[in-house]
């Protein structure tokens, strides 16, 4: 079983590495049998990596995250990628891995909430009042708003209904970059590649070029939830030490801090 797992993970680490480019220029981690395995959300990574070094400080016991948009690590747990523990950036991939099997039930919690804004380049960033009225087609000029691909990546996802709430979408969808992750349409932004970019309000401490210009309505798309739950596969016995840490108030600054919203339970 060891040796098997051991496979999984060298094959799931290959597949994601393309997302991790994105993300930063840290190496890959090397996802041993023994550690914790995490898949979560690109938009989690400042926050996660700096909860798990405390985790690890206290108890000694590693943690190996591979971080994508939620769609492609969904696929690769019903794949078969032997993870531990599962991070969503919104309810409907936790659905979905739920709804194979994939997760134990019991275990699954809504962790964290998150605000969906509007970035630009820190150096031309102007306040931009994003209603019904925005002419965004315009404000983009020759340009392409980054987004993470609504299709797999849930920021695209809410950044493609929040347009269409506001009436916006039908005259940008031809200019839209899409991206394999929320960090990879905040890079195109900060590389200058697109003037502007939608990305959920914790992305933006991570990259020191850019700047929030505006903030799109709470009521214009659904509340961004990020559900957390233990594999069903799971056979590692630090898991449940390691979940209850992220539950607890020990990782409340670390989320915080990054700008997410801990949810009640």
């Amino acid at each position: 079983m060891a040796t098997s797992r051991r496979r999984w993970i060298k094959l799931a680490t290959a597949a994601l590495s393309a997302a991790w480019l994105g993300l930063s220029t840290a190496p890959v981690p090397a996802l041993a049998a023994d550690k914790i395995v995490v898949f979560a959300a690109a938009s989690m990574k400042n926050a996660l990596d700096n909860a798990d070094a405390a985790f690890t400080k206290e108890t000694a016991k590693e943690v190996a995250v591979s971080y994508a948009a939620s769609g492609p690590l969904a696929k690769q747990l019903e794949n078969g990628a032997p993870a531990d523990v599962f991070i969503s950036a919104d309810t409907n991939w936790m659905d979905y891995v739920a709804s194979k099997k994939l997760i134990k039930d019991d275990s699954r919690v809504n962790l964290l909430g998150n605000k969906l804004v509007l970035v630009a380049a820190k150096d031309k960033a102007k306040p931009v009042e994003i209603n019904q009225g925005l002419d965004l087609a315009n404000l983009l000029g020759d340009g392409r708003l980054a987004i993470g691909q609504p299709e797999s990546v849930p920021a695209g996802k809410y950044g493609k209904t929040a347009l269409e709430k506001l009436g916006l979408w039908s005259s940008v969808e031809k200019k839209i970059a899409g991206a394999e992750s929320v960090r990879a349409a905040l890079a195109l932004v900060s590389r200058g590649e697109a003037p502007y970019g939608i990305v959920y309000q914790t992305d933006v401490s991570a990259d020191p070029g850019v700047a929030v210009v505006g903030t799109f309505p709470a009521d214009s798309h659904p509340p961004i939830v990020y559900p957390i739950a233990i594999t069903s596969g799971s056979k590692n016995p630090d898991v449940q030490a390691y979940f209850d840490f992220l539950k607890s108030a020990k990782a409340v600054p670390f989320f915080e801090h990054e700008g997410f919203t801990v949810l009640k339970r």
